[in-house]
């Protein structure tokens, strides 16, 4: 397990270098300010959109714009949200969070543009049905020329969207909050059953394909950030008084990075301050998931023949995931003195932090959102694995995949936290790359197609 976990660490090191930090954030700096800033300029439309406002039955796609983010939400608000910011605070300190909310702001833009180019060009799988993704507007937008990269992103697509940090900390969850309370000792027989009942749920909803999934998640996600949302709401007002310090923390921490705890992360990109914004953005981008390229997957199978609004109601992910639910997290991390006064981390730092709030029920309250969020985030994950198996091998292979990916929660429920998070950390580097060049080659088209979705629009209110 140590040589695993030296493995996955030197992996994610080395994929999170200096230029992936620059095609991240760089490129999406670039595409928010080739569009003119438009994520905040329509984010009132972007509202509307997602009401359904605009919705027309006859258009292509498979699911609402609704259904559509709920689907993509139910893969990034998870254990990103809990577990990610718990670790990103214990290494980094309140100033982590910062660099998450600007991955967060940058990602906005970033998800615009992939979501868009996703519905701008779809394409047709080995079935002739019509699909959307990275995969498609690559070979569909930049020519055969270019397979390579759809290639390159499937194939890490694949790995990528093993469940393996969402199991990891579900079943941490279940071992900390449930069990070991309960005088159950803990080893791998009680992993294996954990994974063996995973497995069962599972396979009943991925079995079932994406209008079930997409079904159960839009139905998960509002109640579970509702749920969520009241329970972190409780811990701020019960430390109303620390609020004020340590959201005013975030911002001065920021840039000081006293609480930098590891020196993998200076070792990376050199000095504390630059360690700091690469843990705050490798965070970020577990969390919600922008520029990798998973959301496009949900959002190119939207019923819509707009593109610019699909991508519209896209970009409100990051808002929703970083800069609402893991601002809560933290802030309920932060209030509470847990990430001072506990060496736990990950999910069970979060659970000591409810637990002081709310003594005697506080983490059970948790383990309930916590079974919601990895659950809706198992669901999601095989539907982005399955079209990337589907894209390489054909629709009639991409049942393996199934198999595949129910395996991996045994494996994810019986290795070590941090040997899981690494390697979903490389993997979602290496998924970066070809999204992120591909879009920034094709943002002069999302940008014609604004100025035409902008007249039609006009017309349409006239």
């Amino acid at each position: 397990m140590d040589y695993l976990n030296e493995f996955t660490n030197q992996f994610s090191s080395l994929a999170w270098g200096i230029p992936l930090i620059v095609l991240l954030i760089g490129g999406g700096l670039y595409l928010l300010i080739v569009s003119r800033f438009l994520p905040f300029r329509f984010f009132g439309h972007a509202i509307k959109v997602l009401r359904g406002k605009y919705d027309d039955p006859s258009d292509f796609g498979e699911i609402s714009h609704f259904k559509a983010l709920t689907t993509a939400l139910s893969s990034t608000i998870g254990m990103g949200n809990i577990a990610g910011v718990a670790l990103a605070i214990s290494i980094g300190g309140p100033g982590a969070m910062f660099w998450m909310w600007i991955s967060a702001i940058v990602g906005m833009s970033t998800k615009f543009f992939t979501s868009t180019l996703a519905i701008m060009y779809r394409g047709e799988d080995s079935n002739g049905d019509l699909q959307g993704g990275p995969m498609y507007f690559i070979t569909e937008g930049l020519g055969k020329n270019w397979k390579f990269l759809a290639v390159m992103f499937s194939f890490f697509g694949m790995l990528g969207a093993m469940p393996v940090v969402n199991v990891n900390q579900l079943k941490q969850a279940i071992n900390d909050i449930i069990l070991i309370p309960n005088g159950v000792e803990v080893n791998l027989y009680t992993n294996l059953v954990i994974a063996a009942v995973l497995v069962f749920f599972t396979s009943i909803v991925i079995l079932g394909g994406l209008k079930r999934i997409s079904n159960i998640a839009s139905k998960m996600v509002p109640s579970m950030v509702i749920l969520y949302f009241i329970l972190v709401l409780i811990i701020l007002v019960i430390n109303a008084t620390e609020v004020p310090k340590y959201f005013l923390m975030i911002f001065t921490d920021a840039f000081e990075a006293g609480s930098l705890k590891e020196d993998d992360y200076k070792d990376v990109i050199g000095g504390v301050l630059g360690a700091l914004v690469l843990l705050g953005i490798k965070r970020g981008a577990f969390s919600n998931e922008a520029g990798i390229g998973t959301a496009p997957m949900a959002h190119g199978a939207a019923k819509t023949n707009e593109p610019v609004r699909e991508g519209l109601v896209a970009m409100l992910g990051p808002v929703i995931d970083t800069l609402i639910v893991c601002t809560l997290t933290a802030l309920a991390i932060l209030v509470t003195g847990v990430w001072e006064t506990t060496s736990n981390n990950g999910v069970t730092l979060t659970a000591s932090a409810f637990q002081d709030a709310m003594p005697g029920y506080g983490q059970y309250l948790l383990m309930i959102c916590i079974f919601i969020f990895s659950m809706s985030s198992l669901f999601s994950y095989a539907y982005y694995g399955t079209k990337c198996t589907s894209f390489l091998f054909g629709a009639d292979k991409k049942h393996y995949y199934k198999y595949l990916y129910i395996s991996s929660i045994i494996l994810a429920a019986t290795t070590p936290f941090e040997a899981m998070i690494n390697f979903i950390d490389g993997i979602f580097a290496l998924m970066a790359i070809p999204t992120m060049l591909a879009t920034i080659i094709m943002a002069p088209r999302v940008v014609k197609e604004i100025k035409g979705y902008r007249a039609r629009l006009k017309s349409l209110n006239e």
